[in-house]
């Protein structure tokens, strides 16, 4: 799994975690619900002051999202 992918597995998982739509956070963080959409499926590249920005609205630090989860056993 290359980087983009384990970003977009991570921030769809810490927004279902936080029980919000694709759509309820692009409001919240202020971007594109299209955009949203292309992070999660490793469409895209996100920035650095992209990845702060959603790390404040799901409340995790950036480094979490570049983290890959471990299978869970």
């Amino acid at each position: 799994m290359d980087l983009r992918q384990v970003f977009a597995a991570n921030l769809r998982r810490f927004r279902h975690e936080k029980d919000l739509s694709q759509e309820e956070l692009a409001d919240l963080a202020d971007i594109n619900r299209t955009y949203i959409s292309k992070l999660e499926t490793a469409s895209t590249w996100a920035g650095l002051e992209l990845i702060a920005k959603l790390g404040k609205v799901l409340g995790r630090q950036p480094a979490e999202f570049l983290i890959p989860n471990k299978p869970r056993k």
